[in-house]
């Protein structure tokens, strides 16, 4: 399963605040916030969550759950090629940073404050004069300009152009004050511009930015790195001279010395490694190791401790993805029987212990969550685009097919095969075809072989239809290939939720996305009404411009049956080594379980 996140780490943290704020003057300020004002005044003296005297020191050993098997470069921007984890959260910072208990704020980082101007067309930042790269340069307004025209040029991961597309550009003031002006009003941007990495110039020595690949980057973040087995393993250091560290959005955070990543090449050897006391933690995302896999001698002392934190974050919208560029997926009607073969209810009975959760819409758990039907406001957005609404767009919002009493999984497949028969199959000789006599067959892809036991029951229920489903498990590289080209006929995305929708919704389901490699439009969704939501999204001045804009979006999404929605779990499900590791009595709203575990907890052993 590949997970699709937020191009930066603020952006995945921020959520929508509901008070609207006015930005009155140009006057420069400490923090920039979406909606509301900042939790936290212009004094504060660190984050509430976070234990200021926290002991600096220890190890913190970790495994990475990505789902590559190595890296094979340093630099996380470009397309190709794997980075190694937490390198990006690690080593770069950015001019704003975001807290963990509130909602669509940043705090000056990097910038000592940030001024947006009434028309809201322009942002402009002051850098710290104490801001420094790891190899004591300081930190100027050339480098964000710099840093800026790398991400948005032709070498990186096109999110990047797609998140970025309504900055006009970027101006060096003086040395130490750089602006973004920006082609339309748009409260978000600067959030988004101040949520950027930052790099040096000398990163790469004027290579072009593809054939920076193992050189060492040169950030301002709190870790380096330290000594690496390449492709294997790697640890980062905390820089001794860390510029930030007395700053109030890093007093308690980032406690560890080192911290040291182990890559394992399947979930197998991971648990085993784990239980023989190869890591400190390792959050758990298969219900079945969780409830039956967790024991041994380490377990019954103590040292290993299981620990489920809630949390308030988005649901997210992990789904099966199904990719309309091919001609078996293009008919509504035929997605929306894959639904039906679903049995998500015996598969959290059965498989999943009764741990998740089912996903709906892509807002859930957000003020952006679509019910009912749609309100007079939704209606006038969507009037232009009728002839493009998926059918019963304008009906009550779509729910996840069930088979609890008193429906069942006979009654969906007898209405799957109906909606097969109304797209021109039918069942000949016990398997399904078209006109043409093609047989419905489609291939599931995978990046290893561990996803088949969740897909074998919803295979069996698509055979009784007469379709076959084939699993097809490659290696990361070739199935990260293969994604980047749309090669695919369904798979598996993790997507990340987000309660400040924008610009990056293009990026997922805008149009011109459908047709760039790598973009994030993996179900290839091509839609006018789709389009024009994201721009009145984007474009929205309140909350409440912003939520029937959503709310339009989400139904067009859902009725369209892009995406078959799967599981969330409203937990991080942990373990970690309790006789090393301290965990902070308060736990963040919005932490993302191992950024958590990163930026605040710390050594018992430092």
């Amino acid at each position: 399963m590949r997970t699709r996140l937020k191009i930066w780490p603020l952006l995945a943290a921020c959520l929508l605040a509901v008070a609207p704020v006015a930005w009155a003057d140009a006057a420069y300020a400490y923090a920039y916030a979406l909606w509301g004002t900042p939790k936290y005044p212009a004094n504060f003296a660190h984050f509430d969550y976070v234990h200021p005297q926290a002991p600096q020191g220890g190890t913190l050993r970790m495994v990475s759950n990505s789902r590559a098997s190595t890296f094979d470069k340093y630099n996380p921007f470009t397309i190709k090629g794997s980075a190694p984890a937490y390198l990006a959260q690690l080593m770069f910072d950015s001019l704003l940073a975001g807290s963990m208990d509130e909602t669509a704020t940043g705090y000056g980082l990097l910038a000592e404050d940030v001024q947006v101007t009434p028309d809201r067309l322009s942002a402009t930042f002051r850098l710290r004069p104490q801001a420094r790269f790891h190899n004591g340069d300081p930190v100027l307004a050339e480098d964000v300009k710099h840093s800026f025209d790398t991400l948005v040029g032709p070498y990186t991961a096109p999110g990047y152009k797609t998140l970025l597309m309504d900055v006009a550009g970027v101006d060096v003031l003086d040395a130490r004050t750089v602006r973004f002006r920006f082609r339309a009003p748009n409260r978000e941007l600067p959030l988004t511009v101040g949520s950027l990495p930052i790099f040096s110039r000398a990163w790469g020595a004027g290579l072009p930015f593809d054939q920076v690949v193992t050189q060492e980057p040169i950030g301002s973040g709190p870790y380096r790195i330290g000594p690496v087995r390449f492709g294997k393993d790697i640890t980062y250091v905390r820089d001794p001279h860390y510029w930030a560290k007395d700053l109030p959005v890093r007093v308690g955070t980032f406690n560890f010395a080192r911290v040291e990543i182990k890559i394992y090449q399947d979930n197998t050897a991971r648990l085993e490694a784990l239980k023989a006391g190869e890591f400190d933690v390792m959050r758990f995302f298969s219900a079945g190791d969780w409830a039956r896999r967790l024991y041994g001698k380490k377990f019954a002392s103590g040292e290993l401790v299981k620990g489920e934190f809630a949390h308030h974050l988005p649901t997210g919208f992990q789904s099966y993805v199904l990719n309309t560029r091919r001609p078996l997926l293009q008919d509504v009607r035929v997605r929306q029987a894959l639904g039906l073969a679903l049995d998500f209810e015996w598969m959290n009975r059965q498989m999943f212990y009764g741990a998740y959760q089912r996903v709906n819409g892509i807002f859930g758990n957000t003020p952006c969550a679509t019910t009912g039907r749609p309100g007079a406001p939704e209606q006038a957005l969507l009037a232009p685009y009728t002839a493009a609404l998926p059918p019963n767009t304008l009906g009550p919002m779509t729910q996840p097919p069930s088979t609890a009493a008193p429906s069942s999984l006979r009654a969906n497949l007898l209405q799957a095969r109906a909606l097969l028969q109304q797209a021109g199959w039918t069942v000949q000789a016990g398997v399904l075809r078209n006109a043409q006599g093609q047989a419905f067959e489609l291939e599931y892809l995978d990046s290893g072989s561990g996803g088949q036991r969740v897909v074998a029951p919803w295979q069996r229920n698509l055979e009784k239809l007469g379709i076959t489903l084939r699993f097809r498990a490659v290696d990361f590289a070739l199935y990260q290939q293969r994604l980047q080209k749309f090669d695919f006929d369904i798979t598996s995305i993790a997507y990340q939720g987000t309660n400040n929708p924008g610009q990056e919704l293009a990026d997922l389901f805008g149009s011109a996305a459908a047709d760039q490699d790598d973009s994030g439009n993996f179900p290839g969704v091509k839609n006018p009404a789709v389009d024009a939501m994201i721009a009145r999204i984007v474009a929205a001045n309140s909350p409440e411009e912003l939520l029937p804009a959503c709310h339009a979006l989400e139904r067009v999404i859902a009725h369209g049956h892009y995406l078959i929605p799967q599981w969330y779990a409203s937990t991080h499900r942990m373990v970690y080594n309790d006789w090393n590791l301290a965990v902070p009595p308060v736990q963040p709203a919005y932490s993302t379980g191992e950024d958590w575990v990163l930026q605040t907890w710390w050594s018992k052993k430092p």
